[in-house]
């Protein structure tokens, strides 16, 4: 059974990975064929054509409709099919799916599920991307051979950087610091603060501290798949409280994770920032660091997902620090079981169908 939450939004990709070529992307377990229109707008549609089952992705374009590589059925940007060669009529199952698509911030988002249920005003934004006083930054995309559940419960974990990345974004001033948990709000929330010590390596690069500093890590997880992290720190005389962390060097790394198989997560990163706005040579050497600690976050969770994947004789433990991940869990799991109930009363099996 499935572990994917169909019905959200995920990112498809960065704007620049789509243009007027068919391009294959898998998504949950699906694949999709996504090309961009005569008028810029995104395209996406199920790659298989219902016929002898050919992905669209190996067929061309002609305008704005797909035509199969192996016997020329050509579906339009809404699915269906309007061509046949060598008959008129056209069977009413053949179509593909075509899934909704919204497009802001240079960021590409597709919805798996029930397209009537897809709102977009429900897509992830940051008043930070419109500010003036912020700059967006693009990074990478991360390839992790790992469950994407693993992968996001990383970016509810504040505790791991003092271990996992101890020279870009943790150090061992934070190694006994609880982690406290909110969990009430639409975001899991996870944070703490550092006071009066070391700075961190990223902000002994681009902060320009000289001495020691108050430093905050909250890490927010938004179901299923979008985790920013809060991170920044000031000069410990200015005794930062926690309302006035714009007022410090501060940093939000941003976290779309893309499921691609059960065992295969995309993790497309960038970042805003409230220093160094105009200098795209700051951008590139942030993110150089930023890779260093991803690539850490990488060897890590493929670690674990092979030993997942071995023979196992008891359940992991868990500890205090495990309460977001947790939390997590079972969002997730109350969205899945929500998803199936609503499939099983939408579409009832004929044996519970009473007929008078």
């Amino acid at each position: 059974m499935t572990n994917f939450v169909k019905n959200a939004w995920y990112v498809a990709g960065w704007s620049t990975e789509i243009d007027d070529e068919l391009r294959r992307f898998t998504i949950l377990g699906d694949n999709v064929v996504m090309f961009r229109k005569s008028d810029g707008a995104v395209a996406a549609l199920e790659d298989r054509c219902p016929h002898r089952l050919l992905p669209l992705s190996k067929g061309k374009r002609i305008g704005d409709t797909v035509q199969c590589g192996y016997h020329g059925l050509t579906f339009d940007c809404s699915g269906a099919c309007v061509r046949v060669p060598g008959q008129t009529n056209l069977p009413k199952s053949a179509y593909v799916t075509s899934y909704p698509i919204v497009e802001k911030h240079g960021i590409v988002w597709i919805w798996m599920g029930d397209p009537e249920k897809a709102d977009e005003a429900q897509v992830f934004d940051m008043p930070e991307f419109s500010d003036p006083a912020w700059a967006a930054h693009h990074g990478d995309a991360l390839h992790l051979k790992s469950n994407y559940l693993n992968v996001a419960e990383n970016l509810v974990d504040p505790a791991h950087v003092s271990f996992v990345h101890p020279t870009t974004l943790g150090n061992a001033a934070s190694e006994n610091v609880p982690v406290h948990v909110q969990t009430e709000g639409e975001a899991i929330v996870a944070w703490r603060w550092i006071r009066d010590a070391e700075p961190i390596g990223f902000f002994k690069a681009f902060g320009g501290f000289s001495g020691n500093v108050d430093r905050w890590h909250y890490y927010y997880l938004y179901t299923p798949c979008t985790a920013v992290i809060d991170f920044g720190s000031t000069e410990t005389e200015k005794k930062c409280a926690e309302e006035d962390r714009g007022e410090g060097v501060r940093i939000f790394a941003l976290h779309f994770m893309t499921p691609v198989t059960e065992t295969y997560t995309i993790d497309r990163w960038m970042h805003l920032r409230n220093t160094a706005t105009d200098d795209a040579e700051a951008a590139e050497r942030m993110d150089t660091m930023f890779r260093k600690a991803f690539d850490e976050d990488k060897e890590i969770l493929e670690a674990v997902q092979e030993e997942e994947m071995r023979p196992q004789t008891r359940r992991p433990i868990r500890i205090a620090i495990d309460k977001g991940p947790l939390v997590y869990r079972k969002r997730i799991n109350e969205l899945l079981e929500l998803e199936r109930t609503e499939d099983l009363a939408a579409d009832p099996s004929p044996a519970f169908v009473y007929h008078d």
